[in-house]
């Protein structure tokens, strides 16, 4: 029972409690299915109050995912970088004098696809990433990994509820604009030189109902071949630098 370095993994009930107490940035706690045991329901409660996403899994899964084979029914993994606030990631463009540019990843599961978002938004010069507590990827070993390292260099902030987090930024004038295949505003025709964010939806169903019902457009990227879509990262990566493009026009 305990910490192993090389992913973040912590096992045991005292491990995950006492990782809890010294502050360790904990990024989900997995707690076995169906377990009314008093410690794990202190467990979870106090991994809700760390800002932590707490899901409930097959006792099963907790093996296959276990080290030490001696779990306890509870399996924590530690964020690889720290989380920020919503308001810290608008500061950031204000203190840099630039309208925000900001990317919302609307579970987003694949901790590859969001690694290589991460890298991109870092690459083009946005100010921060967005990201849910639940059914989305956190910042793994593997996301540190897919994103070359960038989740050590940019704002990523994650949030309990997408939707709130788009009112939200709304309310600091940021104008959301949802990458949709069905959309009707074209890609090369939108204006994104203004405080922009960008929502990128699941591999599998793209933005869910409510989150793109609270966007202000949807944009689509034409497409000349067969294929209808892109893959979530590299459709990050052409409305990045196509906002990119326009802010850098003389």
């Amino acid at each position: 029972m305990g910490y192993e370095e090389d992913n973040g993994i912590i096992e045991g009930r005292n491990a995950v409690m006492e990782a809890l107490r010294s502050g360790v940035n904990i990024d989900k706690v997995f707690i076995a299915k169906g377990e009314v045991n008093s410690t794990l329901k202190h467990i979870a409660g106090a991994a809700r109050a760390a800002g932590a996403a707490v899901v409930e899994i097959d006792k099963r899964k907790l093996d296959t995912m276990s080290i030490t084979h001696s779990h306890q029914g509870v399996i924590a993994k530690a964020a690889f970088a720290d989380y920020v606030s919503i308001d810290q990631i608008i500061d950031t463009a204000r203190q840099k004098g630039e309208a925000p540019l900001i990317v919302v990843c609307d579970e987003i599961s694949d901790p590859h696809n969001l690694g290589a978002i991460i890298r991109t938004c870092e690459a083009s010069g946005a100010h921060g990433v967005i990201i849910p507590k639940r059914r989305s990827a956190g910042l793994s070993a593997t996301v540190a990994k897919a994103s070359s390292g960038a989740i050590f260099h940019i704002a990523i902030a994650r949030v309990t509820n997408i939707t709130s987090a788009i009112k939200e930024l709304k309310r600091n004038g940021v104008w959301i604009f949802a990458a949709s295949m069905d959309g009707d505003g074209s890609l090369w025709e939108t204006d994104y030189k203004g405080p922009t964010a960008f929502v990128i939806g699941s591999e599998g169903t793209g933005i869910s109902r409510l989150v793109i019902e609270n966007c202000d457009y949807k944009v689509h990227i034409p497409m000349s071949g067969k294929l209808s879509s892109l893959n979530a990262s590299v459709s990050a990566a052409v409305f990045l630098f196509e906002a990119v493009r326009q802010r850098n026009e003389v």
